[in-house]
């Protein structure tokens, strides 16, 4: 009896003891032997190989394109382009709507709407711009001259002020403003850039127009305005405009006297970079141009009449470019006389004549020329960056643009000591190693020694003498 009861007390203290245990069980423990390492290395392996397989799947399927591994519906990508224009129409729709506030409502005019039975204008007629812009400049002396005793030139260019619908394009305006922008600051010029309408009728190419005209207006201390489209680039940083030749000329413009005067070719100059002085005449010239650039039928007539009268011109509406070789041609005479067709260099440089040449010419010359030999301004004419949709024209066009900048860009790194790897790649290194006399002044200290011993020698001689 007594030793059943003892076994009884011992299986008793035995099943307390292994639910004390089991209470005060740690995985820790577990984990910490030999087996449990084991253990863990397998799921963590396991894991990765789940998480690598679906990073997989995604890389496989971006690049195959939604139809996936076996084709899919061939439709699957028009799907696709259609529900970004769906969400970017959505965004601008939203924009569109915004009511503005008291305070912003209370600064807007009513604006005058366009009777399209009347010549279009900019605005009020002005007849003495140039007595207006001398009495300024009398009261504010100096101010239309820069630092150096140049006249002041204002640098202006712009693009649409909505989004793209091909976000690469919002990219490439991005790039090849900071393009400008290093141009401007490393030659002391004005820079503005537009992203506004200011006139709903002067739309696409013409909305360069009242632009230019209020920056005329608005900036009596300019005596230049350049401008330059956003799919254009400078692509030498050291050449600089040679004012000096163009006497009294009031447009300065690329182009050739043989396309224009003689064949009477639509292309025998490009308005993709001109310069425009500050003037009467420059405003009477855009006066002068506005009533073609009115969208809807003006500007679809004024297109059927500049195909009929300009050499190989295709029949679409009214653009700015055929608008003034129609006016040199067929207008005012003063229009002919105050222009100056730049052939010298490329104020105008067509990009499928320049962008393959880049490492030639890196090869064998330097920045400075401005012509053939190191282009000064690349302009890809034909391309459309915002273009929704891949295609190869688009496709080429953004690997030269990338080019492009990249060639211009290394002339504004190497001053700081990195050049791009490859004008093909975004991705930089360093061309030379930092120096611990970056302003080369211990060179200059020790010439200048140099010379002060001389002379002393010198006197010490004379002296004797």
């Amino acid at each position: 009896m007594r030793q059943v009861t003892e076994n009884t007390m011992f299986r008793q203290l035995s099943h307390d003891h292994m639910k004390a245990k089991l209470h005060s069980y740690n995985p820790q423990r577990f984990l910490a032997t030999p087996k449990g390492r084991k253990v863990m290395k397998s799921l963590n392996t396991f894991k990765i190989t789940i998480l690598c397989g679906c990073i997989t799947i995604l890389v496989l399927r971006g690049t195959l394109g939604p139809g996936g591994f076996f084709g899919g519906n061939p439709q699957s990508v028009d799907l696709r382009d259609q529900i970004i224009r769906s969400q970017r129409a959505r965004v601008l729709a939203q924009v569109e709507e915004a009511i503005p506030d008291e305070v912003t409502a209370s600064k807007f005019v009513e604006e005058e709407n366009w009777d399209p039975n009347t010549p279009y204008t900019l605005g009020p007629k002005i007849t003495d711009w140039d007595a207006q812009r001398e009495t300024w400049n009398t009261l504010n002396a100096g101010m239309n001259q820069t630092l150096s005793g140049k006249p002041k030139t204002l640098l202006v260019s712009g693009s649409q002020p909505g989004p793209c619908a091909n976000p690469m394009g919002d990219f490439y305006h991005l790039k090849f403003l900071k393009n400008r922008i290093d141009y401007a600051r490393l030659h002391g010029l004005e820079f503005f850039y537009n992203m506004a309408t200011f006139e709903k009728e002067m739309s696409s190419f013409w909305a360069k127009l009242p632009l230019l005209r209020k920056m005329m207006l608005n900036h009596p201390d300019v005596e230049w305005v350049w401008w330059m489209d956003s799919d254009a680039i400078f692509t030498d940083f050291t050449f600089e405009m040679p004012m000096e030749k163009y006497g009294n000329n009031n447009l300065i413009v690329h182009g050739f006297h043989n396309l224009l005067y003689e064949q009477h070719r639509w292309i025998g100059l490009n308005t993709g970079s001109f310069l425009i002085r500050n003037c009467q005449w420059s405003l009477d010239l855009l006066d002068a141009l506005a009533p073609f650039g009115p969208q809807g039928p003006t500007r679809v007539k004024a297109g059927e009449l500049f195909t009929e009268k300009l050499v190989d011109r295709p029949a679409f509406e009214a653009d700015d470019q055929s608008a003034l070789v129609y006016l040199i041609l067929h207008g005012d005479p003063k229009w002919k006389a105050h222009t100056y067709l730049e052939w010298e260099f490329f104020l105008h440089g067509y990009w499928k004549y320049v962008v393959y040449n880049y490492e030639e010419m890196m090869a064998k010359n330097h920045p400075g020329y401005g012509d053939e030999r190191w282009p000064f301004v690349t302009h890809f004419v034909g391309c459309k960056p915002c273009k929704l949709g891949a295609n190869a024209e688009n496709d080429e066009c953004f690997r030269q643009m990338e080019r492009a900048f990249n060639f211009a860009d290394n002339q504004v790194l190497e001053k700081y000591g990195y050049s791009h790897r490859a004008l093909g790649s975004f991705k930089t290194q360093k061309i030379r190693r930092d120096s611990s006399d970056p302003l080369g002044l211990e060179n200059v200290e020790h010439s200048e020694q140099i010379i002060s011993e001389q002379e002393v020698d010198q006197d010490m001689n004379e002296a004797r003498i």
